[in-house]
C-alpha cells in the first residue's frame, strides 16, 4: 500500500514538475558515517524542504537514465517556497540524501552540470569503523553473501576490479560491487574530495567529521547553517538513527592493518575538516 501511495504521489508530482524545486544542496555521502541522522536533523528546520517520498532518491548515480523530470518530480512545490519565504523573509532550501554521489565515479560530474551551484554535505567517520559497521549492514539486507569481514575486504579489489571503469564507459550500468563491496575503498576519503571539488569546487563543499557531529552537535549545526546561508531557528534534537549494534567484535590484527591503510587518507583529510580527523586525535 505504501508503494502505491508513492507511485501515485510520483505521477502527480511528474505532472507539476515545471511548478518544482529542484535542490539547493545535497547529502552526498558516505555511506554509514551519520548521513542519516544528519539528514533528519536537518528537515526539522523550518526553511529546510525535504523530498516527498524517501531521503535518497539516488538520480545522479543509479537512476540517471530516469531523467531530469523524474528527478524533479520527487521534489516541493515552488508554491510551498514562496508561502515559507513570505513568512520568514528568507528563501527555504531544498535537498536529498543519497550517500552513494560521493563514491560513484560519474555522479559528482553530473551533479556539476546538472545543478550548476548546489552545495554539497560530506560526512566522514573512522574508515575502519566505516568499513566494518557497511559489512554488516550489507549482510543485513542481503547484499553481501561472504559474513566474514575479514574475507570481504580480502575479495574486495577482485570484486571492484575494473568495476569503476565499467560504470564510467557505460552511463546507464550498474554494479553490485562497487555500491555494496567497497568496504575500504569508500574510506579512501581524500581521494573522493579531490574528485568532487575538482568538478563543483572547494567553496561549495562542506565536509564534517561525524566524530564531531555526535560529540558536538550543536557547534557543527550551527557551522553547517553559516555554511548553507540559513539563520539558526529553534532548537532540533539531535538523535543518532541506524546505528546497528555489533554481533562480535573486529579482529585486532584487521583493524591493525586497515588503520596503517587508512593513514595516510586520513592525513590528508585534516584540511577538509579544519583539523586531524578526531579518531586520529
Amino acid at each position: 500500500m505504501k508503494r502505491s501511495a508513492h507511485a501515485f504521489s510520483h505521477t502527480a508530482g511528474r505532472l507539476t514538475v515545471s511548478g518544482r524545486l529542484l535542490p539547493s544542496f545535497l547529502i552526498a555521502g558516505a555511506q554509514r558515517c551519520g548521513t542519516t541522522s544528519l539528514y533528519r536533523v536537518l528537515a526539522q528546520h523550518p526553511l529546510v524542504l525535504k523530498p516527498m517520498f524517501h531521503k535518497g532518491i539516488h538520480y545522479f548515480d543509479t537512476a540517471y537514465g530516469k531523467g531530469s523530470s523524474w528527478y524533479r518530480a520527487h521534489f516541493p512545490l515552488k508554491a510551498t517556497a514562496h508561502r515559507l519565504e513570505r513568512r520568514y523573509g528568507i528563501r527555504p532550501l531544498t535537498f536529498e540524501s543519497s550517500p552513494y554521489y560521493l563514491f560513484h565515479p560519474l555522479a559528482a560530474a553530473r551533479i556539476a552540470t546538472d545543478l550548476p551551484g548546489v552545495r554539497l554535505i560530506v560526512l566522514v567517520r573512522d574508515p575502519v569503523e566505516r568499513a566494518y559497521s557497511a559489512h554488516a549492514h550489507e549482510v543485513a539486507r542481503g547484499f553481501e553473501t561472504e559474513p566474514s569481514f575479514e574475507r570481504a575486504i580480502e575479495l574486495e579489489s577482485y570484486r571492484l576490479a575494473g568495476e569503476a571503469e565499467r560504470l564510467c564507459a557505460d552511463p546507464l550500468a550498474r554494479s553490485h560491487a562497487h555500491r555494496h563491496h567497497a568496504y575500504v575503498a569508500r574510506g579512501q576519503y581524500a581521494e573522493q574530495l579531490a574528485r568532487v571539488e575538482s568538478l563543483v569546487g572547494r567553496d561549495r563543499l562542506h565536509v564534517i567529521d561525524s566524530g564531531r557531529f555526535f560529540g558536538t552537535p550543536e557547534v557543527v549545526y550551527d557551522r553547517m547553517l553559516e555554511f548553507l546561508g540559513l539563520p539558526r531557528l529553534g532548537d532540533p534534537v539531535f538523535e543518532r538513527h541506524n546505528a546497528r549494534p555489533r554481533a562480535t567484535d573486529m579482529p585486532a590484527r584487521v583493524r591493525r592493518r586497515l588503520s596503517a591503510h587508512f593513514a595516510p587518507w586520513d592525513t590528508q583529510l585534516a584540511p577538509w575538516l579544519g583539523d586531524p580527523p578526531s579518531w586520529r586525535c
